[in-house]
């Protein structure tokens, strides 16, 4: 009571009326663009959680996982293992996260599907849910996630807080708990639950530990759902109080990000989807780069420098010219410029150990140089590429494909689905999978869907 005293009327209610929004939010209060960008961010979630189903990190962290809670019923998107459901809830979102393949909500960043919708398919196994109290569930989930990535935007990710684990937490947890019927009560102890176990360090970008703490966040967040439901309680002001979640983890908390045009406007509807299996800032690289390469006129072999201006982030996250592993090759700027001034490909082969072990790739990193513009969006980007002949060629991307302007397709993103189901090895129909996503507010049982992800 004390840690709240102290704040204004308006903030002290921040947590009391999140919880009263996502309880009293209907499947009829949702507009229908907001209904089908659900089931598409569904299309890209299966998607590249096939991508990531058979990464030798996922296996290993499937069978410790396994050996510790056998048994359990939860399915595993792409595998035929059967887990316990936290285990499911986190295995499926660190498949999602693992390739840097996952969705992206501008300007916050974090890649909003993957902790929400593999928290409720873990419980639409346990417990029926149908598909329309699934899909809201999800949209009120992403949306107060991302609503607390903006509260702290840009202060938290440039601290070095992994916004995509901090904040899904809480995503996850009001998602289950709108899909099990909590109440207001029982919805803020679970925020409260959830902002005791938000963590994820920008640190860990380029390992597997990165996809370890997004796979906390819906166990986590559907542990502190299913907690408060039983009475588990938590503090009054998770969020808003002097000690509570916005203020540790930001310089300034924007607390009218959190309730501005709440119920009017929609995260879900700021989420894009990449074509390249990287960090978002490096796709207008890419797509330069590729344009770049296009022009026959000159070799690889002629690079003598390489320019790249844009957003400081670019520089912040993907300056990392001494890399090892396919996993770093992800968030590296180095060698997302090598890999498709070279070849003019930019897929999960072009991002692998085997790429980055290249001696003639790994000459081009040296070569590459970081100009910040911060009135440059993460989106956009201009690559300059020296010649030995003297000759610069440039290109600038205003708003790379899969970005808000120019968006993938639905056609896209079942062919990114149906292209990664197939290189994970999967024998499921991709098309009953799909089917299925697009109806799924007329089925009465969520779970189904995920029955028709494995290989069960």
């Amino acid at each position: 009571m004390d840690n709240c005293a102290a704040m204004t009327k308006e903030v002290r209610a921040v947590t009391q009326l999140i919880a009263e929004f996502v309880y009293a939010t209907e499947w009829a209060d949702l507009p229908d663009e907001v209904r089908h960008e659900a089931k598409r961010a569904l299309i890209n979630y299966f998607a590249v959680a096939f991508a990531g189903c058979k990464d030798s990190d996922i296996d290993t962290a499937m069978k410790l996982l396994k050996s510790l809670h056998p048994g359990g019923r939860g399915g595993f998107v792409g595998r035929s293992e059967a887990l316990v459901m936290l285990d499911a809830a986190a295995l499926n979102a660190m498949s999602a996260n693992v390739y840097d393949y996952d969705d992206t909500h501008i300007p916050t960043i974090i890649h909003p599907t993957g902790p929400v919708a593999s928290a409720l398919f873990a419980l639409a196994e346990e417990t029926k849910i149908s598909g329309e109290q699934l899909l809201l569930a999800l949209v009120l989930g992403m949306e107060i996630e991302c609503r607390l990535g903006k509260a702290l935007h840009p202060w938290h990710y440039q601290r070095g807080w992994h916004i995509t684990s901090t904040c899904g937490v809480f995503g996850a947890a009001l998602a289950a708990g709108k899909a099990i019927g909590l109440d207001v009560r029982q919805l803020a102890w679970a925020i409260g639950n959830a902002s005791a176990q938000a963590s994820g360090l920008v640190e860990t970008l380029g390992s597997a530990a990165k996809s370890l703490s997004v796979g906390n966040a819906p166990r986590n967040g559907l542990l502190s759902a299913l907690l408060a439901q039983r009475g588990f309680a938590g503090p009054e002001c998770p969020l808003e109080g002097t000690r509570g979640f916005l203020q540790v983890m930001s310089d300034s908390p924007k607390f009218d990000e959190l309730t501005h045009e709440l119920g009017g406007s929609w995260a879900v509807l700021a989420n894009t989807y990449k074509p390249y299996p990287c960090g978002v800032v490096l796709n207008p690289v890419i797509e330069a780069c590729i344009a770049l390469r296009a022009d026959k006129s000159w070799t690889y072999g002629q690079v003598c420098r390489v320019e790249l201006i844009g957003n400081p982030l670019l520089r912040e996250r993907t300056d990392r010219p001494h890399i090892k592993l396919g996993r770093e090759s992800q968030v590296s700027a180095q060698h997302a410029v090598a890999i498709t001034l070279a070849t003019g490909m930019a897929g999960l082969d072009q991002f692998s150990d085997a790429a980055v072990a290249d001696p003639v790739l790994r000459a081009t990193y040296p070569l590459v140089d970081f100009y910040d513009d911060p009135d440059c969006s993460v989106e956009s980007a201009t690559v300059r590429v020296l010649l030995d002949t003297g000759r610069y060629l440039e290109h600038r991307v205003a708003s790379a494909k899969g970005g808000l302007m120019a968006p993938l397709s639905d056609s896209d993103l079942v062919e990114k689905l149906t292209i990664l189901a197939k290189r994970s090895g999967s024998t499921i129909n991709v098309e009953a999978l799909v089917e299925a996503i697009w109806s799924l507010d007329r089925s009465e049982n969520a779970g189904a869907v995920m029955t028709l992800a494995t290989e069960r």
